[in-house]
């Protein structure tokens, strides 16, 4: 594909993007596997490949499907392969290529490949940081010409995908919504700690703000060590259970909420839990977790409470998941963010599980093809069942675990919150980088959040304005 200047110009902005949403992240690019992938089972495989014998043809001549992200899509240390690469490769013939890169140079090895007319196929939306930057900056193209969102197949997505939309275009192959966090904790913790089980107080009606930050100051013991929260994300994990993003789109265009009542209710409850010192003191760890490398450290130990990040964290074999407990006895456990006391409603940040179509890919039918066989397996009873399978059988969760597993994608589905402030402009990811952790930042540096608007309102607004005017003039591939 032949570019214009105007594509090469989005092309080396975009290389520029540094994306925040997963700091922390490891690169499987860089690690080598150590342990084997769990392989399907005889009566696994029967299963789906009779569910496959119902699926139609799908036409594609190019069978080679190009991903280009900082993990391989195929399975690799200790994961299950999945049902629908499974169909994809024995149904369709089709394969799956990873184009390798890290999590710091994704994008810019993204723009080298556009340019270079060498496009890969596929990019994953997952960690809500390629829209609208994506698509502003033409590195993405729209899905519309080859995916069919008022089909049969896929109407149940449409609604997610138009939140992805862009003069004129839907930019994201939203196979579902998933939640964005959950709040993982140990349970042998938590008794040790004389503490009521989150899981317990959740069933009852009971785990909300209040009890949340109760259960944060009672734990709490500095000299011994001991802190309520750790890891990257408890930050936006806690504030969009408000029910508002810090930056959402509205009609369109990029908003910011700093001023909302609701994100000003539970950001003022955050500075003041925060000058409790409830916060694992990563100003004085380089601004690293405890344990440094990896996640879930002090879970384990008993040295902290909650560890708010994705499931992807524990969604994994248990050699991976030693820092958080032994999953196999049912120490590992976890509920959704705690909700307003005074509300009826969780709202649960999410994201959604989906993918972008690279600008130039040279094979858009094997994109679809694949979307295709995700969202056909995405509505089996059936091919889900084989993944709590996997989750219990291969990975050792119990059964509440799968139980709240589907619990919190339900609510997620129900009740979403979508942020976007790491998928605008390289200049918004790094004003909120800040802003997002202003009033429960460690090492006593925390702010009010009346403090956090006087100091980054102003210019986060002329970045947004900025962005808002790029989208309402720069014309897209979207109605070629």
């Amino acid at each position: 594909m032949k570019l214009s200047k105007r594509i090469l110009a989005g092309v080396f902005a975009l290389s520029t993007a540094l994306s925040v949403s997963a700091c922390g992240n490891k690169d499987s690019s860089t690690e080598s596997s150590s342990i084997p992938v769990h392989e399907l089972t005889e009566d696994q495989t029967a299963i789906i490949d009779k569910f496959a014998e119902t699926l139609p043809d799908l036409k594609f001549e190019n069978k080679e499907v190009k991903w280009l992200s900082h993990y391989d899509i195929n399975p690799s240390d200790g994961q299950s392969k999945s049902a629908d690469i499974y169909i994809f490769e024995e149904k369709y013939g089709g394969k799956l290529t990873w184009v390798q890169s890290t999590w710091n140079t994704r994008y810019d090895d993204l723009a080298k490949h556009v340019m270079a007319g060498s496009s890969p196929d596929m990019f994953p939306a997952d960690d809500m940081d390629t829209f609208p930057m994506g698509a502003i900056r033409a590195m993405f193209q729209p899905i519309d010409k080859y995916i069919d969102l008022d089909s049969d197949l896929w109407k149940d997505s449409k609604s997610a995908c138009d939140a992805f939309y862009f003069n004129g275009g839907h930019y994201t192959a939203v196979i579902n919504v998933q939640p964005n966090y959950a709040c993982i904790y140990n349970t042998a913790c938590v008794d040790e700690a004389g503490l009521d089980q989150p899981k317990d107080l959740f069933e009852k009606g009971e785990w909300n703000w209040d009890t949340f930050e109760e259960m944060c100051l009672a734990f709490t013991d500095a000299d011994n060590q001991k802190y309520a929260l750790d890891g990257y994300w408890y930050g936006n994990a806690i504030s969009e259970t408000c029910g508002v993003p810090l930056i959402g789109l509205k009609d369109g265009k990029v908003v910011q909420n700093l001023g909302d009542p609701a994100i000003l209710e539970i950001q003022e409850r955050m500075y003041n839990l925060q000058k409790n010192n409830v916060v694992f003191p990563r100003a004085e760890n380089n601004w690293a977790p405890r344990g440094g490398d990896g996640n879930g450290y002090g879970l384990a130990t008993h040295e902290t409470l909650f560890y708010p990040m994705g499931l992807w964290g524990i969604e994994a074999d248990p050699e991976n998941t030693k820092n958080y407990g032994d999953v196999a006895s049912g120490e590992i456990m976890f509920v959704p963010m705690p909700t307003n006391p005074k509300g009826d409603t969780y709202y649960v940040s999410s994201r959604v599980h989906g993918f972008n179509l690279c600008m130039g890919a040279p094979n858009p039918e094997g994109f679809a093809a694949y979307c295709a066989v995700q969202k056909y397996c995405d509505t089996s009873e059936d091919i889900k069942k084989i993944g709590d399978d996997q989750l219990r059988d291969n990975y050792k969760w119990t059964d509440e675990m799968i139980e709240m597993r589907h619990t919190l994608y339900d609510m997620a589905a129900a009740h979403p919150v979508f942020d976007f402030q790491n998928g605008v402009s390289p200049d918004i990811s790094s004003t909120m980088q800040n802003v997002s952790q202003a009033s429960m930042i460690s090492g006593g540096n925390q702010i009010t959040w009346t403090e956090c608007r006087e100091t980054y309102e102003t210019g986060l607004q002329y970045y947004i304005d900025k962005e808002n005017k790029n989208i309402a003039t720069e014309p897209t591939d979207a109605k070629k």
